[in-house]
This record gives C-alpha cells, sequence and structure tokens, in this order.
C-alpha cells in the first residue's frame, strides 16, 4: 500500500528524512512513531505530495508519486495536523464543500441530467451523514465550526477523510483533542473500518493507543527509521518471568544466578516457562503474588532505539 525506497528530504543543511524505506501492507493497522522532530510529519506529506523528496523513490497504492497523484488521491483519506474548515459554516456545509470538490463532481457536468444532479446531490447527502454518524457528529446540527471544540473539530477532520470512502487512511496524530472517550472511540472506528478492508496508518505519540491500535510500528529517529516490525513479533516473551512474591529474598536465594533484576518485592528471573517456575516455588514453600512471562512494552521498545525529541534542549535536572 505505501513503499519508500531511500527517501530523503533536506531543507537547507538540515535532513528532515533519511533513507527511509518504509513498507506498509495492505490491511494493516500501521503505526509511524518517534520523537518530536524525527520527521514524522514530513514523512507523511511527502507521501500524499504535499512536500517534494529530496530524492529517493514513493509508491502509494501501487503508483508512483507524486507523479499519479490524481489516480491516487481520491482513493485515499487523510487527516494531516490540524483540520482546516470554513468557521463560519457548519461541519455539514464544510463537508458538502469538500465533497463537491471530489473528481467524480468535477467531472461531466456540463452534459449531467436534472435527474443525475438530484441523484448526485442525494448520495452526497448520505455521505455527509454516514460520515458525521461515523465520528460522533451525527447532531451537531447547524452550530458553526467556530464554536466547536477542539476534539469536535478534529472529528470533523476525520469525518471529511472518510467521506469518500477510502482503500487507505493515513492519519496524522488523529487523537489530538481527544478525551479518552473519544480516544476510546477513534481506536473502535478504525478497528472497524480495518476489518471491512481498509488500510489505516498513522502517526503519534500515544504510545499506549497505538500499542492496544496497531498491529505493525515504525519508529523513526532524527530522520531515520530505525525500526520497523509487526508489533507482535517486537512485544514476544523475552524469555524471562516476572515474578511478585513477599517472600523475594528467599526466590532470590533459592534461584541464585538466575535472577537477573530486582526491585522491592518483583525479580525478573532468567526462566521461560513461569508455569514450571511457579511449581518449583510453591513448591518450596514460597508465597507467590503474581508471575508472567516477561514481554516488553511499547514505550520500552521505543526508548531503547531512539533518543531526546528536539523540544529538550539540554539534560533534565
Amino acid at each position: 500500500m505505501i513503499v519508500t525506497r531511500e527517501l530523503c528530504k533536506r531543507y537547507g543543511a538540515v535532513e528532515a528524512v533519511r533513507s527511509v524505506d518504509l513498507d506498509v501492507r495492505e490491511g494493516d493497522r500501521y503505526g509511524l512513531l518517534g520523537p518530536n522532530g524525527s520527521g514524522k510529519t514530513t514523512l507523511v506529506r511527502m507521501m500524499l505530495g504535499l512536500v517534494y523528496a529530496t530524492s529517493g523513490e514513493i509508491e502509494v497504492l501501487g503508483r508512483r508519486m507524486p507523479r499519479h497523484a490524481r489516480e491516487v488521491l481520491p482513493q485515499i483519506g487523510a487527516l494531516i495536523e490540524a483540520p482546516a474548515a470554513y468557521p463560519h459554516l457548519s461541519g455539514r456545509a464544510n463537508l458538502a464543500l469538500f465533497d463537491a470538490a471530489g473528481p467524480s463532481a468535477r467531472s461531466g457536468r456540463s452534459g449531467r441530467s436534472a435527474r443525475s444532479g438530484r441523484s448526485a446531490r442525494s448520495g452526497r447527502r448520505n455521505r455527509i451523514e454516514e460520515a458525521l454518524e461515523q465520528v460522533g457528529l451525527a447532531g451537531v446540527g447547524r452550530r458553526p465550526v467556530k464554536a466547536y471544540s477542539l476534539g469536535m473539530r478534529q472529528r470533523l477532520g476525520l469525518a471529511a477523510a472518510l467521506i469518500r470512502r477510502p482503500r487507505l487512511l493515513i492519519l496524522d496524530e488523529p487523537g489530538n483533542g481527544l478525551d479518552p472517550r473519544g480516544i476510546r472511540d477513534l481506536r473502535e472506528l478504525l478497528m472497524g473500518l480495518n476489518a471491512d478492508g481498509v488500510t489505516v496508518f498513522l502517526s503519534s505519540h500515544l504510545l499506549a493507543e497505538v500499542e492496544q491500535l496497531c498491529t505493525r510500528v515504525g519508529v523513526l529517529d532524527s530522520g531515520r527509521l530505525v525500526l520497523q516490525d509487526d508489533l507482535a513479533a517486537l512485544r514476544a516473551p523475552t524469555g524471562r518471568t516476572v515474578v511478585d512474591s513477599p517472600d523475594a529474598d528467599r526466590v532470590a536465594a533459592l534461584l541464585d544466578g538466575q535472577v537477573e533484576h530486582r526491585d522491592g518485592q518483583r525479580l525478573v528471573v532468567r526462566h521461560a516457562d513461569p508455569a514450571e517456575l511457579n511449581a518449583r516455588l510453591v513448591g518450596a514453600g514460597l508465597r507467590v503474588s503474581a508471575i508472567g512471562a516477561q514481554q516488553r512494552t511499547l514505550e520500552e521498545i521505543v526508548l531503547s532505539v531512539t533518543g531526546a525529541g528536539s523540544d529538550q534542549v539540554g539534560p533534565l535536572s
């Protein structure tokens, strides 16, 4: 769905994106992560032809970009940074203008019959109502966008991305301004769309949300793609077991040489089978409050391959 080869973008002496080989497959829920200033938004803009690459290649939906943008873009729904809208118009009016600017609306108007015109308007109304309902704005009425909250504006931007029923969704920080319920609604919406065949690509700072939503992740750091893999593979058990026990001293003594790390009652043990280890500890008369295979969180994975973001200018005190 999205492939880049040695993609680079320079602004003078600054190399914002450095030789990135991105691979987003059909059916993915792909999360692009990285610190502030790592190049995420620049990369997304290049995919859509909003920014030209300095060098390298981009393919979206199997076609070279931006050469085939007129063919590719109608099949993509996109939300990049803060969504734009006419503030004095309602959300419905904004979506009607957006939909009317689509390629099918611009083609063949001169010979269009009154009946086909009515059919087009009816189809537009249906698309608008469906998109507003999907994002939770069906009851917004005629309220102008200038009276919307930040979260409502974000929902409207997402509705605009969905109005043409895209094959591919490209979203840049779609959770901005959403409260916890809104973030949950967004996650459920994207998972439902993905189940219906829409490939989802999003960049986000919300690691916990990406961990719940995405099947595949890429990590940018200082413009380079430093990690790209299936999330399940990255979070596979490490071959160690985490034990929580009020008898931690005795556990450490019994497992002498196998304990790699200890933090109070919590021990990380070099042992791949939690059930077998639990039986051994209980058999020795030791209490076990919790036990399980160690898995790295997405936060631990990202922090292990990235440095400080561009908004940090000195050591933390």
